[in-house]
């Protein structure tokens, strides 16, 4: 009788044993796929461009990489409903003030925002205006998205700021989404990529 019982016994504890190392094994290679997945979904695109502009106007590059994939997904064609165009969907009017900024002349033209260099050597330098002018990506992403004289008045408003230099609460649902976007792809390259070296 207590041979049967040290058999049931030691066959109950191998049995966990097998159980335990199953579900490692699973988590381990569900951790693998979602890495892959992130990989897939979250690229590194024309990096010769984003790392040359990134470094010209002192802007995190991953910030850049967080607007793209938001923005495009790394279309160079892409077209929005409202004639936003390229990689960093850039309206005209935006087009036209960042060339006047950048003192460009009359060979640049708003079918450059197809160019992937151009679109992001402009769409970098409003990114970078917008966080040094709001002081946050949050805010930053705001603006660009909604615009800034729209920002500009939730930041004037106490029920949407307290502070009126941090938005507390932003009225567009859309707005809010696209924010969060940027948000969570900004952190999902950082995960991924901070650590790798690119020189």
């Amino acid at each position: 009788m207590s041979g049967r019982k040290k058999r049931v016994t030691a066959g109950f504890v191998i049995a966990v044993i097998v159980i335990a190392a199953a579900a490692v094994f699973a988590v381990f290679f569900a951790e693998k796929a979602h890495r892959q997945f992130l990989l897939a979904t979250h690229p590194i695109q024309y990096p010769e461009y984003v790392e040359k502009y990134a470094s010209e106007y002192g802007l995190d590059k991953y910030v850049i990489y967080a607007f793209i994939k938001t923005e495009s997904g790394f279309d160079p064609e892409a077209v929005s409903d409202t004639g936003a165009r390229g990689l960093m969907q850039l309206m005209e009017p935006t087009f036209d003030w960042v060339k006047f900024r950048l003192g460009d002349g009359e060979e640049i033209v708003f079918d450059d925002m197809f160019d992937p260099e151009t679109n992001i050597r402009y769409g970098a330098y409003i990114a970078d205006y917008l966080i040094d002018r709001f002081g946050s990506i949050d805010t930053a992403a705001a603006a660009y998205f909604s615009g800034v004289g729209e920002v500009s008045g939730w930041l004037e408003n106490s029920e949407y700021s307290a502070d009126g230099v941090h938005l507390d609460n932003i009225p567009s649902k859309n707005c809010a989404h696209y924010v969060n976007k940027i948000n969570t792809a900004l952190s999902v390259y950082k995960e991924l990529y901070a650590d790798e070296r690119t020189d």
